[in-house]
């Protein structure tokens, strides 16, 4: 049964269900583009999902058929009117960077299910996330460059890290439209779906990573964000830091288990 939880905020809804979180962008009216409200509840999120162990993993969305059409500098200059979010704003140190998975990524795998304009810090929040279902007729793109401003949320870094030099500078000194068929042939997003498909596509891979074990799924992700800039031989020696630990664990001698017995194994994170 899906739950709404106390840290939604007026643009930022946080649902969850089972071991898996749902965070919504909550303001349709401006084609969910970031406000202070909406920040400090992603923020608040992350924090939520990386500190719950029952949380397995999470899914960002946008509210009806949009995405994030990136930064709403008027919006995010005014102060909330909800007295708890202006409480929140003081106590997140850089809620808008941690909002924007600048900083503070969650330790449980993210997975964004875009619809509509996902551009600027629409296309930075992709960046950020670790799986990407993209709706046929999206669009995305970082167009700062076009405005003469800069893609503060780590894109100019992250981008090309992640799809090669050539293909980020082409979306990134362009500032152009990137359709879907782009994205994935670039190696920008995992899977392109049907429109209004996205955000039950992203619930199908979310369940499968729910159905592996929590301890392997974690210490996975974290050993490449750990040592993705690492020569192999330093980086083998920190995966086996964090590997061995998982192979000597009660989820894997429950994966083990469920195996010989031809069920399906119930982890618990141990």
């Amino acid at each position: 049964m899906t739950e709404r939880l106390p840290i939604s905020t007026e643009h930022c809804i946080v649902e969850r269900d089972g071991h898996v979180v749902i965070v919504t962008m909550n303001r349709p009216e401006a084609r969910n583009a970031l406000s202070s409200s909406m920040l400090v509840g992603l923020a608040d999120a992350w924090t939520y999902i990386s500190d719950t162990p029952e949380v397995r993993v999470a899914i960002l969305t946008g509210a009806e058929g949009t995405f994030c059409a990136g930064a709403d500098l008027k919006a995010m200059g005014q102060q909330p009117s909800d007295p708890r979010v202006q409480e929140r704003m003081g106590q997140i140190p850089n809620f808008h960077w941690k909002g924007l998975l600048r900083e503070g990524q969650p330790t449980k795998p993210l997975i964004c299910a875009i619809e509509g304009y996902a551009v600027a810090g629409g296309t930075e929040l992709l960046v950020g996330t670790d799986l990407r279902v993209v709706a046929e007729g999206a669009t995305l793109g970082l167009y700062e460059a076009k405005r003469g401003l800069f893609p503060m949320g780590g894109s100019a870094i992250r981008l090309p890290r992640q799809i090669g030099y050539a293909n980020a500078m082409d979306i990134l000194l362009t500032a152009r439209s990137v359709t879907p068929q782009e994205a994935l042939a670039m190696g920008l997003i995992n899977k392109i779906v049907p429109d209004g498909q996205a955000l039950a596509a992203a619930r199908e891979l979310a369940d499968q990573i729910a159905a592996c074990g929590p301890l392997a799924v974690q210490g996975i992700l974290r050993t490449y964000r750990e040592t993705q800039h690492l020569s192999e031989e330093d980086a083998l020696k920190i995966s086996d830091e964090i590997g061995w630990p998982v192979i000597g664990s009660e989820d894997a001698k429950e994966g083990s288990r469920a195996f010989k017995e031809k069920r399906p194994p119930v982890y618990h994170g141990k």
